[in-house]
């Protein structure tokens, strides 16, 4: 059984530190006298609501193609839109079906279709559309499918940490973007840092727990 020798207290479980005072512990971990219960989400209403948010990014789409770009040049954007409402969807089935390595299942995502984009693109010449478009948006769109999947499904405060920092990280890659200027078109790395920043704020208004914790884990 593991001990903290500042609060002198045997403590069950796996705890790497101590729920007390957040110090180190010592010795062996044991198992839990409390019993793992299983979180309980309608999966149903997770693929309704991202359905809908679907939708209505698609018919957005349409709907700016028609009033700003009537002409070719604006169909590789709308193609990196619907790229992006794909990789949404994979976000939150990862989410779904394998909520521990959703995150990490997400990043590998954005890094495989981000490098396949560049590549394609230094391939056909280099016009920039894989940093100007298809990388933020896709990182957008897992912002999006992150929240969308915290909010629906009911997760432990552990999670939303994880999840927090990686709508950080996706918020992050834009924000290289534009210090560097990478992108020829800078709109949609400005929105997907907008939502980044956003996403954060919800996260944080919407899990007070989540809060506290990320605060003791800072030292803040």
């Amino acid at each position: 059984m593991k001990r903290c020798r500042a609060c002198r207290v045997s403590i069950e479980g796996d705890w790497e530190v101590c729920p007390l005072c957040r110090g180190p512990v010592e010795g062996e971990a044991t198992t839990s006298p409390l019993p793992r219960v299983p979180l309980v989400f309608s999966r149903r209403r997770v693929l309704r609501v991202l359905f809908v948010c679907s939708l209505v990014v698609i018919l957005g789409s349409f709907a700016i193609q028609l009033l700003f770009h009537r002409g070719t040049s604006g169909i590789g954007v709308l193609r990196s839109i619907w790229l992006g409402v794909v990789a949404g969807w994979l976000v939150v089935l990862m989410a779904v079906r394998k909520r521990r390595n959703a995150a990490k299942g997400t990043v590998y995502l954005v890094l495989v279709v981000g490098g396949v984009s560049a590549y394609w693109d230094y391939l056909t010449g280099w016009h920039g559309w894989s940093l100007s478009y298809v990388v933020p948006i896709v990182c957008a769109s897992s912002i999006a499918a992150v929240l969308i999947a915290v909010r629906v499904m009911r997760m432990e405060v552990g999670d939303h940490i994880v999840y927090s920092g990686l709508i950080g990280l996706l918020g992050l890659v834009p924000i290289l973007f534009l210090v560097f200027g990478w992108a020829p078109n800078p709109i949609a790395s400005w929105v997907c840092v907008a939502i980044s920043a956003v996403g954060l704020m919800r996260m944080l208004a919407w899990f007070p727990e989540a809060r506290r914790e990320l605060a003791k884990r800072l030292r803040l």
